[in-house]
């Protein structure tokens, strides 16, 4: 073998880690999202605030990541069928709403999960502490239920009127039945009103729960928090306008398609921070280490057009204290 030979292949063989660093730099890599609402406005808004926080941290869809989606369009049954899809994938980050965290914990222990949820995650038993997660779940927690007794002095605010307010009560809470109605109630007896509770946890149940609440003379409805309802707001906001009943909804996009008031943390945001999480990920960090995500700010949301549909004058003292008033 001669020098040059000899050059030749310890220069190549200096080059092979530096080129297995540079390959695995490079690797395009693969994150799995289980979207629960449907592949619509309300989706792609979320998808839009997941792409931003994973660009803010050099994380390219098309170039240095390939996501995958899945949408249950608030379908209980997809679920399952779903989570362990994206499972088999393999993927190296999962990102996962709050119905669907436990089954992907359940299909795995290894894989990093990112959640976006409205629940409280240490109830839900998705970390220990939210501090210190452990083990291979974290995520962003934009805690509706807690909210439920503000959203229901907005409504007294907006509906003063001595009249019965509707509190609308899914199947399959955020929070137990129970824990909830008594939130509910104790909410009523401070703003001095009384409330009827509805239930509906399908969408045959939505058409003879408003018609409860008509037959009631219901003032006002309090639209519920969970992952369901999140998906059907176009239906709720058409059925509030069709029976003339003044509604409040925790996310902003109610308001968009037609409904009259929410209040809450932006979706968007919060997956924002989720994407974020994930490209913090994807450069080394342990979910483990990564405290849990709370909001820092919550939006009142007023649709004027809808009010004058209603025969509404909203109070002024609302109107100042909105984020955003849509005309």
């Amino acid at each position: 073998m001669n020098r040059r030979e000899v050059i030749t292949l310890l220069g190549g063989a200096a080059a092979w880690p530096l080129a297995a660093r540079a390959q695995e730099i490079q690797r395009v890599r693969r994150i799995a999202v289980f979207m629960g609402v449907a592949d619509d406005a309300q989706g792609r808004t979320r998808v839009q605030g997941l792409v931003q926080g994973l660009q803010e941290l050099g994380w390219t869809e098309g170039r240095n990541v390939q996501i995958v989606y899945r949408f249950a369009g608030g379908e209980s049954d997809l679920v399952r069928i779903y989570t362990d899809e994206l499972v088999r994938l393999e993927p190296d980050v999962i990102v996962v709403n709050a119905g669907a965290a436990r089954a992907a914990m359940a299909a795995t222990s290894e894989i990093p999960i990112v959640f976006v949820s409205g629940g409280d995650p240490i109830q839900n038993g998705f970390v220990a502490n939210l501090n210190r997660p452990g083990g291979n779940v974290t995520g962003v927690s934009y805690t509706t239920a807690p909210l439920e007794p503000k959203r229901l002095e907005l409504l007294s605010e907006l509906v003063p009127k001595p009249t019965v307010l509707g509190v609308l009560v899914d199947a399959n809470p955020v929070l137990p039945l129970t824990q909830l109605l008594q939130m509910y109630e104790a909410s009523a007896r401070t703003i001095g009103r009384q409330i009827l509770i509805v239930k509906a946890g399908n969408d045959r149940e939505f058409g003879p729960a408003f018609e409860t609440l008509v037959r009631s003379n219901a003032g006002g409805l309090l639209i519920g928090s969970g992952a369901f309802y999140t998906s059907r707001i176009r239906l709720l906001a058409a059925l509030a306008t069709r029976h003339g009943i003044p509604t409040i909804h925790s996310p902003r996009e109610f308001v968009i398609v037609g409904g009259l008031m929410s209040y809450g943390a932006s979706d968007t945001n919060a997956y924002r921070q989720g994407g974020v999480y994930v490209g913090r990920i994807l450069k080394g960090e342990k979910p483990a280490d990564l405290p849990v995500e709370l909001p820092t700010k919550y939006e009142l949301v007023i649709n004027l057009a809808t009010a004058k549909a209603l025969g509404l004058t909203v109070p002024p003292t609302l109107l100042a204290t909105a984020d955003e008033v849509i005309e």
